[in-house]
């Protein structure tokens, strides 16, 4: 089993050594073609790339924080992100339909 953390923001990495979580491989990019059944994969991904990580058996753990409207697009601070009150959220995500089932 894999413990991954996806982020390419320097503040959130830092902040997520900070926790008491053993990642195992930190990557700016999820490639899913290396996620194995039973790993965990924390951080924020595209909604159909959290539903693939589930399909594959692994589990999906969404990093969640409260921005306000002025922080979107900012890099944030480990610092930031302890005070926004970050944490993890696992999700169950899956894919339903196809573009076609509107």
């Amino acid at each position: 089993m894999t413990l991954w953390f996806v982020s390419r923001h320097p503040g959130a990495i830092e902040w997520v050594k900070r926790r008491a979580l053993a990642i195992d491989r930190f990557a700016a990019h999820l490639d899913l073609a290396e996620v194995r059944p039973g790993d965990q994969v924390f951080g924020t991904l595209p909604v159909e790339m959290a539903a693939e990580v589930c399909r594959l058996g692994a589990r999906f753990f969404y990093l969640r924080l409260s921005v306000s409207a002025g922080q979107r697009g900012v890099d944030l601070t480990a610092d930031d992100l302890e005070a926004l009150q970050a944490d993890f959220q696992e999700y169950q995500v899956i894919k339903v339909g196809g573009q076609n089932d509107l």
